[in-house]
């Protein structure tokens, strides 16, 4: 089994979660049917210039990112790009197919060649959905998180860690030990980074450095290597830092969270702070026909609304489940499975439904093949989670706790720290054409009293001085001088 098919259900399940979370029965009717069929798997990595071409977009990127001093920059493996047959059309009209095949088999190769995740990733993901998805989706109204954002942040902060608070976290995800953990969490990004031209799923890292700190290198390099994390040093609390670090959201995220990236700010108290991103874009397997959208009465638990349904009908599988059935509809290199309750019961009672947990978590779905007349609400649904209560109830504890967290290896006299702040937003919107979505967690650190801060040193040259100007390669003096009279005396 593909660890990006069963990641892919993770997230389709969490979308799907969006629709059925209304509280509504009507999207559609007892005698669906479900598809489960296998989309074809597009496994290349980006081009490095692919994330910084949609930056031209956000035209204060550059000026924010020059208040963060970057100090660590991922670097992206290089693939080459899906083939797209139009681009091999000249201006005649005729079809350079020799060109074409060429390239078409050096992106198939690449992707073939690809390493991918094994059965024991997949087994200690489906773990962490069970126990964080009756954490995160708790509550009224639309409900939406990502459950393999959360699972990266939590891996990255793991490599901040030591001791008791390490010990917590491996075993929430999972882990038996902090290395299995970094290698788990490198496969799965390895596995789904795609932006290829044929599909997206991109994920991002990033630690936001308080600059008066002294943090350890080598775990910034490691962080760097396992995550593709860069890391940026700057001004605590200032305006042109919270700016960066709300570009670095939205470019990430295509823009997508804009609204939620503008509220991240930092404190002149924050120490660090840890970003984690996701976004994904994909057109359906088989697009729906805009012309068969209309508009229909949506049974929602507040009083029916009207919605626009998207129509379509196709050969699938239907899987009928205790307490719930379930239709899956392809997307490109993934797909969006749809869960609807039996009547009478809800959302939150699948949540409590082992077997409905049981399914979202499985990547073998199967079912009877039937002819399915689907009708989907089209649906724009966001979500801001504080991740503090459900992380602490997954026994998630210390790293909120200054005295008790271990923030060791990341922070020399790393005593009175501990996580302030724990946020996640998600966004997933459907259409005729396909899904788009995205989501970012970002927890901060903070200094309570009792951290161990270094003497401050109150020092003006307020009388002749010396100075020296030195080389960064062995410090080598440059210039040396003595100021009698500075400039304007």
């Amino acid at each position: 089994m593909r660890i990006k098919r069963f990641l892919s259900f993770l997230m389709a399940a969490a979308m799907a979660w969006t629709l059925i979370g209304c509280g509504g029965a009507a999207a559609a009717e007892d005698g669906l049917s479900a598809l489960n069929a296998d989309a074809p798997a597009f496994d290349a990595e980006p081009e490095p210039e692919s994330l910084p071409a949609f930056a031209a977009m956000f035209g204060a990127k550059q000026a924010a990112r020059a208040s963060a001093g970057e100090i660590a920059k991922a670097v992206y493996p290089q693939a080459p790009a899906y083939p797209k047959e139009e681009d091999y059309v000249s201006p005649n009209g005729a079809f350079d197919s020799e060109a074409y095949f060429e390239d078409y088999e050096r992106w198939s190769d690449y992707a073939a060649a690809r390493p991918d995740a094994d059965e024991k990733d997949a087994d200690a993901l489906k773990a962490f959905f069970r126990d964080s998805a009756k954490q995160f989706l708790q509550g009224d109204g639309n409900r939406v998180y990502s459950p393999l954002n959360v699972y990266m942040a939590l891996a990255m902060l793991s490599g901040l860690t030591a001791g008791r608070s390490l010990t917590q976290i491996l075993k929430a995800l999972n882990a038996k030990s902090a290395d299995a953990l970094g290698e788990q969490a490198n496969r799965i990004w390895n596995a789904l980074y795609t932006d290829d031209g044929a599909s997206t799923l991109l994920l991002g890292s990033s630690l936001w450095l308080n600059k008066t700190v002294s943090f350890n290198a080598d775990t910034l390099e490691k962080l760097s290597k396992t995550f593709y994390a860069s890391a940026y040093s700057g001004e605590m609390g200032s305006r042109e830092f919270d700016a960066a670090l709300q570009a670095w959201l939205n470019e990430q995220t295509r823009g997508l969270l804009s609204e939620q990236a503008s509220g991240v700010k930092t404190a002149p108290e924050t120490l660090l702070a840890l970003a984690a991103t996701i976004y994904f874009k994909a057109n359906w397997h088989d697009q729906f026909n805009e012309a068969a959208t209309k508009p229909d009465t949506f049974r929602a638990v507040g009083g029916d609304v009207q919605a626009p349904f998207m129509r379509q009908t196709y050969t699938g599988n239907y899987y009928k489940g205790k307490g719930f059935s379930a239709v899956y509809k392809p997307l490109r290199d993934s797909g969006m499975w749809l869960i609807l309750p039996d009547k009478g019961k809800t959302p939150a009672d699948l949540l409590k439904n082992g077997a409905a947990m049981e399914f979202l978590s499985s990547a073998k779905k199967s079912g009877a093949r039937s002819e399915i007349a689907l009708s989907l609400p089209k649906f724009d649904v966001s979500a801001d989670l504080d991740l503090i209560d459900g992380l602490k109830a997954l026994g998630v504890t210390d790293v909120f706790d200054s005295a008790n967290s271990d923030f060791s290896p990341m922070i020399t006299g790393s005593k009175g720290i501990e996580i302030g702040q724990a946020k996640h937003a998600a966004r997933v919107k459907i259409d005729e054409e396909g899904c788009e979505a995205a989501a970012f967690t970002v927890m901060m650190a903070e200094a309570t009293a009792a951290m161990e801060r270094p003497p401050r040193v109150e020092f003006t040259l307020d009388r002749p001085f010396l100075f020296a100007v030195t080389s960064v390669q062995a410090g080598l003096p440059l210039f040396v001088g003595a100021v009698e009279t500075p400039v304007g005396a």
